[in-house]
Formats: C-alpha cells, sequence, structure tokens
C-alpha cells in the first residue's frame, strides 16, 4: 500500500498542519507515514504545497509528490486545473468548495472514465462556525475522511485534541466531525 496526498492553501491556512495530522493518525493506526512542507516565500497568503506519504514500507523519500493520489486544496481561489495535474487514475479530490462535486470536478476539467471521487464541503463556513477565523484545516480533515477513509475520524479527533488542548481542542474537534457529516462526494462515472 503507498498512499500519497498533495496539500494546497495559502501561508496561515493550517495545511502543513493538516498534512502532519493525517500522518501521526497513520503512524498510530500502525502504518508508516511521513509529512513535510514546501514553501515559497513564507508568509501569510502565499500558496504552501504540503506532502502525506502513508506506506507499508519502512523507507519513504521526502520528495515532492507529482502523482498524487489525493490532491486536497484548501483555498477556493486555487481551485484551477494546474492544481489537480498528476492525480492518479482511481485519484480523490478533497475541496474547500461549496459547490456540488460535479460542478467542482468540470471546474477543473477532470475526466470521466478514471475512476475518480471528488469531495466538496465549504469549510470556510465550518472554521468560521466552530473557530470564528478562516483557518479551515481541520474542517478539511473531517472532508478527506469522509472521502477516503484513510484514517479514522476518531484518531484524528483525538489528535485534533492533544495538538490544540483544551476549548481550542474542542472547537477544532467539532470543525472536523461538522465538515465529516457535511461532505459531498460524487464517483466520476
Amino acid at each position: 500500500m503507498r498512499i500519497e496526498i498533495r496539500w494546497h492553501g495559502r501561508g496561515g491556512q493550517g495545511a502543513v498542519t493538516a498534512s502532519e495530522i493525517v500522518a501521526a493518525a497513520a503512524i498510530l493506526e500502525g502504518k508508516n507515514a511521513l509529512a513535510f512542507p514546501e514553501f515559497g516565500a513564507e508568509r501569510r497568503g502565499a500558496p504552501v504545497r504540503a506532502y502525506t506519504r502513508i506506506t507499508d514500507e519502512s523507507e519513504m523519500a521526502r520528495t515532492p509528490i507529482v502523482s498524487p493520489n489525493i490532491v486536497v486544496i484548501l483555498d477556493p481561489s486555487l481551485i484551477t486545473p494546474s492544481y489537480v495535474e498528476g492525480l492518479k487514475e482511481n485519484g480523490c479530490v478533497v475541496a474547500n468548495a461549496p459547490e456540488d462535486p460535479k460542478d467542482l470536478a468540470e471546474k477543473l476539467k477532470l475526466k470521466e472514465g478514471l475512476g475518480l471521487r471528488v469531495a466538496t464541503v465549504d469549510a470556510t463556513s465550518i472554521a468560521l462556525k466552530w473557530l470564528r477565523v478562516p483557518i479551515v484545516n481541520t474542517a478539511i480533515l473531517g472532508s478527506l475522511i469522509k472521502a477516503t477513509g484513510i484514517v479514522k475520524l476518531d484518531t484524528v479527533t483525538n489528535l485534533v485534541k492533544e495538538r490544540f488542548p483544551g476549548r481550542i481542542g474542542e472547537a477544532n474537534a467539532s470543525a472536523v466531525k461538522d465538515a465529516y457529516e457535511s461532505t459531498k462526494v460524487e464517483d466520476l462515472e
């Protein structure tokens, strides 16, 4: 088994933290995992990429993922075909987008017949509801879990509570669960 996730966001949205939480959850569930960022200009709002590799193998490359199984887009302004380049057959796109998955697939120019799955969630609204700030990383985690089942929901919510103790952790865990329940998933035929 080898699953590679490429995360696209903007500085301050938590893409790097989300990639780390997924890797930590995979490790807790007995898999090998690695998460690492790729930064350009390190400033709030600048495009950020992060990567997560989950595998049964003990050694993993720390190189950018060019052909991911999963692409996660945290910022709606990044929803363009260039951000899903290299997506493998039977892959999945998870996006912070209020629209229907079929509409998102059209916007991204995803082809039918490749076994692709598309998931959408209004992560910004969920983050504002629970956190009162547009930091969407924990909401997008709930959507990723719903779309892929890559790790367990309980594992992630427990890790989120550990990473952000107290009321902030509870609010973030609520954002994960709310997004999980609100995510729309569509398999392209």
